[in-house]
């Protein structure tokens, strides 16, 4: 047996992933954009387009939206006019307001297939200047280096906006509003050259600097989670199993335990150093823990999934476990793999163990970041020493164990998913025929020929009733007797001579011509 199968790049690559969850409403009923942070592969123009097209617009009607809690609340300054008058901050006029409600009308469009039959010319798209000058301001205003003046007459525009874009895109609650996204190479793991940035321009900047070879030069780009749930103001991931034992019928297996990574540093959005940000391991175990972070977080920055169970437990949120975060990871698992079916060699006698990594929203939402193969199963904390090699042994159970015996103990393996049986038709080979009877001719007179013998087959002319498609009839020649004619014309290929039958003298004898 082998413990890998061949290509699986569709799923475990960043550009794979990326690119398969835009296939998924053709598999499953289901919207990528529920589990799945959006992304954007950045060396074709028109994902290049897409991902300019989605980012500032939406939060800065946000923005507007919102009403300020107080007139001397700084996290508010944007909807704030400042009492004083010497401030430095920058009024922006509510075209900057109308702009972005314009932007966003016309992605409410596209979701509603609006713009189906509107031609190229008739839309009413922001010119390149326009975008350039609405980013601009949209820093300006997240940034807090300027308010928007009279924003109150533009409160229940963008309120109701906001809700109609709510109700449509699952993503709103995690997109926050300072535009950051995260930067990753295509396939590289283990958080290598990793990046968040939060201006367009210079992620732009950045790949456009990339001169390494065509194969190595691809990048993605996805939307950073600015709201994730924390635990005492740090942030974590989970890491979560699965193993597939074949693909052909599909067939997955959920471990029922896994472990949270936590980062080193507290959370900001201030900072957008790695080290806050990036939860794998083989980052921040290169970092010293921060001196401000809670002491009640461990001092190797992971947890079981049961040590978390019981922290929801005693802050009364003990169910979200079992009815949201653990189902939610099985669906989304579930609807990555059957997307990725057609694309992996279904090879027999192996299987793959795979490490997917979960971010939770503030609602306990989780969602999917990347999958890894090949996860690592070093014993690098107490936590890992005791889970990887469990999971190991667990994973010989399913596949090794499981051929002998179907009722053995599998450990905490759960089977997730298998594909039903597709049952063939029924087939019984061919059954054609060909009924009916010969078409008799009219006997013409013919000299009776001595010394011949007529064969009974060739005289017994029967109904002709036969089976297709081996005992098909010869077309037939005509008549008994001209059959036999043609035949009885042969060429001596030694003499050279033509024999033939015809009557001299009234008599029929054999006659030799040289």
């Amino acid at each position: 047996m082998l413990n890998h199968y061949g290509k699986t790049a569709s799923f475990t690559t960043k550009i794979g992933l990326c690119v398969n969850m835009r296939s998924l409403p053709w598999y499953v009923q289901a919207n990528p954009d529920s589990f799945f942070p959006r992304c954007y592969g950045l060396c074709t123009e028109s994902e290049k387009q897409e991902f300019l097209g989605k980012s500032g617009a939406s939060a800065t009607v946000w923005v507007s939206g919102q009403e300020p809690c107080g007139p001397h609340c700084t996290s508010c300054a944007w909807v704030s006019v400042p009492e004083n008058a010497e401030s430095k901050l920058m009024g922006l006029s509510g075209q900057l307001v109308d702009t972005a409600c314009k932007v966003c009308q016309a992605y409410l469009g596209r979701l509603e297939h609006e713009d189906i039959d509107v031609s190229e010319d008739a839309s009413e798209d922001l010119t390149e200047d326009e975008w350039k000058d609405l980013t601009e301001q949209y820093y300006s205003l997240i940034h807090g280096d300027a308010f928007i003046s009279n924003s109150r007459n533009h409160l229940s525009q963008c309120q109701a906006l906001l809700n109609k874009i709510t109700s449509m895109n699952p993503q709103t609650e995690i997109d926050g509003l300072r535009n950051i996204w995260i930067i990753k190479p295509a396939a590289k793991s283990r958080g290598r050259d990793i990046v968040c940035m939060n201006r367009v321009e210079e992620i732009l900047e950045l790949v456009a600097a990339d001169h390494l070879p065509a194969k190595d030069n691809k990048w993605v780009v996805q939307k950073y989670i600015e709201t994730p749930l924390l635990i005492y103001d740090t942030k974590f991931d989970i890491r979560q199993w699965f193993l597939v034992t074949d693909w052909n019928p599909l067939t997955i297996w959920f471990y029922k335990e896994s472990y949270l990574r936590f980062s080193t540093q507290r959370f900001s959005l201030e900072n957008l150093d790695s080290a806050i940000h990036l939860c794998n391991n083989s980052i921040q175990k290169h970092l010293k823990n921060d001196k401000d972070r809670s002491p009640l977080l461990p001092y190797h920055n992971m947890w079981t999934s049961t040590r978390f169970r019981e922290y929801l437990q005693k802050r009364g949120r003990g169910t979200v476990w079992a009815s949201v975060i653990y189902p939610s990871m099985k669906r989304a698992i579930t609807n990555t793999m059957r997307v990725a079916q057609d694309h992996v060699e279904p090879r027999k006698n192996s299987f793959e163990l795979y490490g997917a990594d979960f971010i939770l929203g503030r609602d306990f939402q989780p969602w999917l970041i990347e999958i890894n193969s090949s996860p690592t199963m070093h014993a690098s904390t107490p936590v890992t020493a005791q889970l990887c090699a469990q999971v190991q042994e667990d994973t010989i159970k399913v596949v090794v164990d499981r051929k002998v015996d179907r009722n053995c103990d599998i450990g905490n393996f759960e089977l997730l998913w298998r594909q039903p049986a597709v049952e063939l038709p029924p087939f019984h080979g061919s059954d054609l025929c060909v009924e009916g009877v010969s078409v008799k001719r009219t006997k013409k007179y013919m000299p009776p020929i001595s010394n011949v013998t007529f064969s009974s087959s060739l005289l017994n002319i029967q109904p002709l009733k036969v089976r297709c498609p081996s005992a098909m009839p010869r077309p037939a020649l005509g008549p008994p007797q001209m059959a036999l004619q043609q035949d009885l014309k042969v060429k001596d290929a030694k003499n050279h001579r033509v024999i033939s039958h015809r009557p001299i003298s009234g008599t029929p004898t054999p006659c030799i011509s040289p």
